[in-house]
């Protein structure tokens, strides 16, 4: 009996092939190499010039103003500076889909579709295919970085970073063993979080993460509106006005001389474009609201600049209000500059990526091509703005709630991979983890000396005139 002969296409060998793959790419890629980094002979400012050209130039100001607070504040809007370090290295050659932008920051609460509380990432204006190594080095000098602003010991730090690495390639190996199905339908709830860690941190760590999450579980849309919205002498809900931070669509419309009844029936086709890449039955959501106002709304840190929407949406009960956010989609940093995109629009690659690494999602998520002001058409993508979403509060970390989070990472990182490539091959390529934690040991710690160089290089552009910082 003649056997059948399998596809060239690796995803398709056994699983035990697989791993070979990942052990064989250490021959090129040796993992105790990952603790290099290259020369980093590249102008930080001159990167950030180049992304500014893009931007809304009103913006830019206070973008370079966020990012000159601290490290950690520049290394969050550096996501482009450090993807062009990246690419210099060698890389594993084993690929999956990255969040592009994998810091400790971008791991938080948010609500699942069955209103449940779960921990994963929750930004992908990044995200694209690459090697995974990338967002774990991303990651791990994150925290570096952060214990070095609560002036934690070197032994502390190089603990933390190492639990990032040591979890990551944990989780991958237990990925390798579960059922695709259960993999891609797996979640880590905030009970289970709360559970595990009651037992583990100091009582006021606990009571701060307890805090935390009720205040997360407040941050919906009514909240939103309450704080960013009032009602007109007719009771309908406008955005206030607070320029730069918060700009109504009806200030907008007035500058660029053009009627705001025009410009919000402009928004409403845009968001008809995005209501047809929504299921029919999240269509049918939207139906039951009406859009009532707009606003152009300046968020996070690396973002500032890049145009960001607010839509306010009436359902028929007075309280009853959905508050979406419109992000514009640019070209991931990820992607090489001098190469294609692997999606023409760019709010899809970013909801496809999404998908792709979230076990729950957005019910919401969607993407569509809006025309600005300036007569430009440009990708979008929508979300809800605030369900319940939340973060972690790096700078009221002790060491050992420091390691924890730093656990949680790495778990919610390596499923995230383990979705968007094939966890066998990494697995294989990591082995049992501990040679490739200790190179993140020494690679965060490299890359943390760079951030601080080029968080001063900000400093002194500003004060010497070359760049502009505005604090609104």
């Amino acid at each position: 009996m003649q056997e059948y002969d399998r596809p060239s296409d690796p995803r398709l060998l056994p699983r035990k092939s697989r791993e070979d793959l990942g052990r064989s790419a250490r021959s090129s890629r040796p993992l105790e190499d990952h603790a290099a980094l290259g020369p980093g002979e590249r102008d930080p400012i001159a990167i950030l010039e180049h992304q500014a050209l893009s931007r809304v130039a009103g913006l830019v100001g206070l973008r370079y103003a966020r990012m000159a607070t601290s490290p950690f504040a520049f290394y969050r809007g550096a996501a482009a500076i450090m993807a062009g370090d990246l690419r210099e290295l060698p890389d594993s050659g084993v690929q999956t889909q990255l969040c592009g932008d994998a810091h400790l920051s971008n791991v938080g609460f948010y609500a699942s579709p069955e209103r449940a509380l779960v921990i994963d990432l929750n930004d992908f204006d990044e995200t694209a295919p690459g090697p995974f190594e990338w967002d774990v080095k991303r990651m791990a000098a994150s925290f570096e970085i952060a214990a070095r602003a609560r002036g934690f010991d070197d032994r502390d730090r190089s603990a933390i970073v190492e639990r990032v690495g040591r979890a990551y390639a944990a989780a991958m190996d237990t990925a390798v063993r579960t059922p695709a199905l259960e993999l891609f339908t797996a979640r880590l709830d905030i009970d289970t979080v709360m559970a595990d860690i009651g037992s583990e941190l100091p009582e006021k760590a606990s009571e701060r993460v307890e805090e935390s999450v009720t205040k997360t579980y407040r941050r919906d849309s009514r909240q939103a509106a309450d704080k960013l919205a009032v009602r007109d002498d007719d009771g309908v809900l406008r955005f206030k006005s607070d320029p730069p931070l918060l700009t109504p669509l009806r200030e907008l419309a007035e500058r660029e001389g053009m009627s705001f009844e025009t410009a919000l029936a402009r928004l409403h086709d845009v968001l008809e474009q995005y209501r047809a890449t929504l299921p029919p039955e999240r269509r049918r959501l939207l139906e039951r609201y009406r859009m009532v106002d707009a606003a152009m709304k300046v968020v996070g840190v690396g973002s500032v600049g890049t145009r960001a929407w607010v839509v306010l949406l009436q359902g028929d009960a007075k309280r009853d209000v959905l508050v979406l956010q419109a992000k514009e989609a640019q070209r991931s940093v990820i992607e090489p500059p001098d190469g294609s995109s692997a999606y023409a629009h760019q709010g899809q690659r970013v909801v496809r990526g999404q998908r792709i690494m979230q076990s729950l999602g957005d019910i919401l998520l969607g993407w569509t091509t809006g025309e600005g002001f300036d007569g430009r058409m440009r990708d979008l993508y929508l979300r809800q703005f605030r369900d319940w979403k939340g973060s972690a509060e790096p700078e009221r970390m002790e060491p050992a709630t420091m390691r924890m989070y730093a656990q949680y990472c790495g778990i919610v990182l390596a499923r995230a991979h383990a979705r968007g490539g094939d966890p066998a091959t990494i697995s294989g390529y990591l082995g049992g983890g501990k040679t490739f934690a200790h190179a993140l040991v020494g690679f965060a710690a490299a890359y943390a000396d760079r951030t601080e160089a080029d968080h001063a290089a900000l400093l002194s552009a500003i004060a010497s005139g070359r760049l502009e910082a505005a604090t609104r």
